[in-house]
């Protein structure tokens, strides 16, 4: 058997990459062609499965055989009719890492995000306020505006730059160009990720009329602003809007055409259809300009999927837990449900852009929790599936899945204490797993960490997240792939 450190194995692999960086160079920018269609792409199953067992030679090997042709024929033309972008929160390697090993075993594959043909990494650094020099550590508003605007910004910011001055999304470009448009999340619609698309204010906690006098005044309807971030949702009218947060919607506008109404009563003057369960988002036949869609799952973010297990002070020599369902989900509607559903309404002629979040993998991180974690990472996956199936049969889709910044949970050896707060797992595999959260020894305050974030892509333009690229360029090639004119209004 040939070492990967020899000769012979360095020059198979650097011929091997040329090959597919041949491809890329005569494949990349052409919109036809034999072996440039989305249907040759369409062909391509990738398996990353372990190949068998894994005690065995070969055992654990991910590749059967040669991937450069698979990978080739991944490698389209470079515009699509649509796009959904697919977001973890808090979701990064040690994220992803700790799922499969959990739930699909250290050997197994993440259905859907596995899947994937092409990936590289991104940098997530965000901009200091004051100083304009780099924050290595980005918050979910600052990585958001990234890549929905192709800006960096300070952490805090929606949808404004460094200066303040708003900057056009993917959503709102996409509308004016005449794509439908989708915003999906687990998280209140007015959190961090989804309010980059729809909204620009200066400080992302502003999510209604209260809070944003305030919190950012400047921005407020009655000093001549844009509004909160939920007035602006729905002036920004996307097609198809499902998530939590019902509470702001009670608030009361304070200005403008709707002053002294309810941002509800608001929403249904404007001609929203209103749904709060997923037995009404079932009825659901149709979503677009004249009825926009606005799904509303709960006053807050949606419950998590799983239980909490919370991690604590020498919880790595505690015994192991097996992570279960929580019993306060009930029926809400899970991520990949909702990410089906918008892909069916948004789907036809016109093509879409459709943004999908699954929050809390953040949230639970933050609460240094690995089963709400691994549980929401559970509906990232079910969410690429959703998305990776339409696009599959549809061949004119770009699919992108991605985290929006690294975060706190690391796997460590099991059995070991650190002074950071740990839990043992019992895992799919038969064996024992320990986590440890060590920014904070209080749950619930665990922070964001530096490191860049996994990318990976399928459809038409797909190869633009190979290597290493920043946050902000999803902005500028999703607009390019979808041939969006950037300054149309």
């Amino acid at each position: 058997m040939t070492k990967l450190g020899s000769g012979k194995a360095r020059t198979a692999l650097a011929v091997s990459a040329v090959a597919v960086l041949g491809v890329v160079a005569a494949c990349g920018s052409n919109d036809s062609g034999p072996g440039t269609s989305g249907e040759t792409a369409s062909k391509v199953e990738i398996n990353r499965q372990a190949a068998g067992d894994i005690t065995s030679h070969g055992g654990a090997k991910r590749l059967s055989g040669d991937q450069t042709q698979a990978i080739a024929e991944s490698i389209q033309r470079s515009k699509a009719k649509n796009v959904i972008l697919v977001i973890g929160d808090g979701t990064a390697n040690q994220e992803l890492t700790l799922a499969r090993n959990y739930q699909w075993g250290a050997g197994g594959q993440i259905p859907g995000i596995d899947q994937l043909p092409l990936s590289g990494d991104y940098t997530t650094y965000a901009l200091d306020k004051n100083t304009k020099k780099p924050d290595y550590t980005t918050d979910s508003a600052a990585s958001g505006t990234a890549w929905s605007t192709g800006t960096k910004t300070y952490n805090g910011a929606v949808g404004v730059d460094v200066n303040g001055k708003a900057q056009r999304s993917i959503l709102e470009i996409a509308k004016a160009n005449g794509r439908k448009t989708g915003n999906v999340t687990t998280t209140e619609l007015q959190d961090a990720t989804p309010a980059v698309q729809v909204a620009h204010v200066a400080q992302r906690k502003c999510y209604g009329p209260v809070e944003t006098k305030e919190k950012c005044a400047s921005d407020a309807l009655g000093n001549g602003g844009l509004g909160s971030i939920t007035e602006q949702l729905l002036a920004a009218r996307a097609d198809v809007t499902l998530g939590g947060g019902w509470k702001s919607f009670q608030q009361t506008a304070d200005a403008g055409e709707y002053n002294g109404k309810t941002l509800e009563v608001q929403a249904k003057e404007r001609g929203y259809q209103i749904i709060r369960s997923g037995a009404e988002l079932d009825g659901v036949t149709e979503a677009n300009q004249d009825k926009p869609l606005l799904g509303v799952f709960a006053d807050g973010n949606l419950p998590r999927l799983w239980g909490k297990a919370t991690a604590t002070k020498g919880g790595g020599k505690e015994p192991a837990v097996t992570c279960s369902d929580n019993p306060e989900f009930g029926a809400t509607p899970k991520l990949g449900a909702l990410t089906k559903k918008a892909v069916d309404l948004l789907k036809g002629d016109k093509g879409f852009f459709l943004q999908v979040e699954s929050g809390s993998v953040d949230k639970a991180n933050h609460d240094a929790d690995p089963c709400g974690q691994i549980g929401e990472t559970v509906q990232l996956s079910d969410a690429v599936t959703a998305a990776l199936e339409f696009a599959k049969k549809d061949k004119d889709t770009l699919v992108i899945v991605t985290g929006d910044h690294a975060h706190t949970s690391q796997i460590i050896e099991t059995g070991s204490d650190t002074p950071g707060l740990t839990r043992t797992l019992n895992t799919k595999d038969g064996g024992l797993l320990t986590v440890n959260y060590g920014t904070s020894l209080d749950p619930g305050e665990e922070q964001h960490t530096g490191g860049q974030v996994r990318i990976a892509a399928y459809g038409p333009g797909a190869a633009n997240v190979v290597g290493v690229t920043d946050q902000t360029d999803p902005f500028f090639y999703i607009t390019d792939v979808l041939g969006l004119d950037r300054d149309k209004k």
